[in-house]
């Protein structure tokens, strides 16, 4: 499943392309995957401008002039990808790595598929079927279920280091691993950054939150801004699932200090990097650097 990152570098992809365009039409084949009432599909989307893309933890946001907006979970295996009638160079593809990115589409894995005025087409597909497409009012997205668990966004101004030792004190008896993945805790984290700024920090994943000092705290907020920044710049991660807004690999694993390189050197201490389970999820840490206390 993609985190922040990859989810931010499709919004930033999404936003450069879809902005004032305004819909025509709307075709969807999964109910499951697009469950929305036909009458409200054609009252606030058909005829309506997208007017910003969002996004919020994992999940994006095409708010539109009606005062609706779709928002988008990709899940394991969904797709979003811009065609532009006008120009066939003018194609960008985010998601998993299928060959739904280059194919003439729709193809079989489309679920849903928007198109413009100007007959562009935004087309979300969906292999396994488990993401989704839901059209909501925008006044109501903050008192929504998910939108009121999610944990602040831990880059945005306003979220300090203050406030990220304040939320993860709350979760005292659970790893910092645990808490670093739990959404309701801080937004948007998932294996791979975990991992990575917990290295960065010198903090074993394995070790509790009460076992973690303030300072650590601190210093691990400043490792996953800079480790979350870096992966944006890069374009995300190249994890087998998942590309980038522009239909290609991101590039941030190859900058990557710890995750999949287990066997290898450690780049600061030269130890070797190890995989160990945590949360239950595979996790890799460099023992000499990260030392679990006792």
């Amino acid at each position: 499943m993609p985190e922040l990152p990859e989810v931010e570098t499709v919004r930033r992809g999404l936003a450069k392309l879809v902005l004032g365009r305004t819909i025509a039409q709307v075709v969807f084949d999964w109910p499951k995957g697009f469950p929305n009432s036909q009458t409200d599909v054609n009252t606030f989307v058909i005829g309506a401008k997208i007017v910003s893309v969002q996004r919020r933890a994992k999940v994006l946001i095409l708010d539109l002039d009606s005062g609706y907006s779709l928002i988008v979970h990709l899940k394991m295996t969904g797709q979003l990808v811009f065609t532009d009638s006008q120009s066939d160079d003018l194609r960008f593809g985010a998601g998993h790595p299928s060959d739904s990115l280059i194919n003439n589409l729709p193809d079989t894995s489309t679920r849903v598929t928007i198109t413009f005025r100007d007959e562009s087409k935004l087309f979300f597909n969906d292999q396994r079927k488990f993401g989704w497409m839901k059209l909501l009012p925008t006044a109501t997205l903050p008192d929504i279920p998910f939108f009121q668990k999610v944990g602040p966004e831990p880059l945005d101004a306003s979220f300090t280091a203050d406030r990220f030792v304040e939320r993860f004190q709350r979760r005292q008896k659970t790893s910092i691993k645990a808490a670093l993945l739990d959404q309701t805790v801080i937004a948007g984290i998932g294996n791979i950054y975990a991992d990575e700024s917990l290295w960065a920090a010198r903090i074993h994943p394995n070790t509790r939150v009460v076992d973690v000092t303030n300072d650590q705290l601190n210093t691990l907020f400043s490792e996953l801004r800079l480790v979350l920044n870096t992966a944006i710049k890069k374009g995300g991660s190249t994890n087998k699932n998942y590309v980038n807004a522009q239909g290609k690999k991101g590039s941030y694993m190859d900058f990557a200090n710890v995750f999949r390189r287990e066997g290898q050197p450690c780049l600061r201490c030269q130890s070797s990097i190890d995989k160990i389970r945590v949360a239950g999820r595979g996790t890799h840490i460099c023992s000499n650097c990260q030392v679990l206390p006792t």
